[in-house]
């Protein structure tokens, strides 16, 4: 058989070989990652070790094989942008693991999902009580989704009428004495407006480390000499 229809039929085996390892290992084992990310680094890291020290194998079929590798995950992520259906295949279905309160045992043992790894994301999740929870799945990515019951949700601003409807970002003003001239011009601040305020706390541009504009429209800087008696970073 042809040296390169050998590697081609190999690499595609890998793959497969990959993807089933993934599915059957279940998604805490690529947790933070979807199965084709896991795919990527699993080969990535095999490529890389094989071009180290498989001294044998010559240069070029390894990079053809990653190649190869690199347009089956490419065609995966197209035929699952394209198709719903594709995507159902190649990435799954979110699993409910606790429904209306119940933690939902067979799903869980199909994932291979123990009851320790379940507290331990809800923890992570500041849920000390599986009490707490209405309904919870296990993502595509291993990560864990939760609805908790309602008189166990967090009161927001809104439900005490203190939101506000537009939320400004902080703007930069000043960083290592140099004024951030961009950030001024796309924020309708002018110049003068900036040295005026810098007069009026005896202050230079060149004294100022970071000038900030926070969202409530206090002016935030920090000077190079911080007047600190016995500062904690001096040596």
């Amino acid at each position: 058989m042809n040296t390169y229809i050998d590697v081609v039929v190999r690499t595609i085996v890998a793959f497969i070989a990959l993807y089933v390892a993934a599915r059957v290992l279940g998604k805490h084992t690529v947790s933070r990652m979807t199965i084709f990310d896991f795919i990527a680094v699993v080969t990535l890291g095999s490529v890389t070790a094989n071009l180290s020290f498989a001294l044998e194998i010559k240069a070029r079929y390894i990079f053809f094989s990653l190649f190869i590798f690199v347009v089956l995950i490419y065609l995966s992520a197209f035929l699952s942008l394209k198709s719903k259906r594709a995507r159902k295949f190649v990435a799954g279905d979110p699993t409910v693991v606790i429904e209306n309160g119940k933690i939902l045992e067979h799903n869980m043992k199909k994932m291979r999902y123990t009851l320790d790894y379940l507290n331990q994301q809800l923890r992570q999740k500041d849920i000390f009580s599986v009490d707490e929870v209405d309904y919870a799945l296990v993502e595509n990515n291993g990560l864990l989704s939760v609805k908790k019951k309602e008189q166990h949700l967090n009161v927001t601003r809104k439900d005490l009428n203190m939101y506000k409807p537009e939320v400004k970002l902080p703007i930069e003003l000043i960083m290592d004495g140099e004024i951030l001239l961009n950030n001024l011009k796309e924020n309708n601040i002018s110049k003068g407006w900036l040295h005026t305020e810098l007069t009026k706390r005896s202050l230079s541009t060149q004294n100022v480390v970071y000038a900030l504009l926070t969202s409530n429209d206090k002016l935030y800087i920090d000077t190079h000499n911080d007047q600190l008696k016995s500062p904690l970073d001096v040596e």
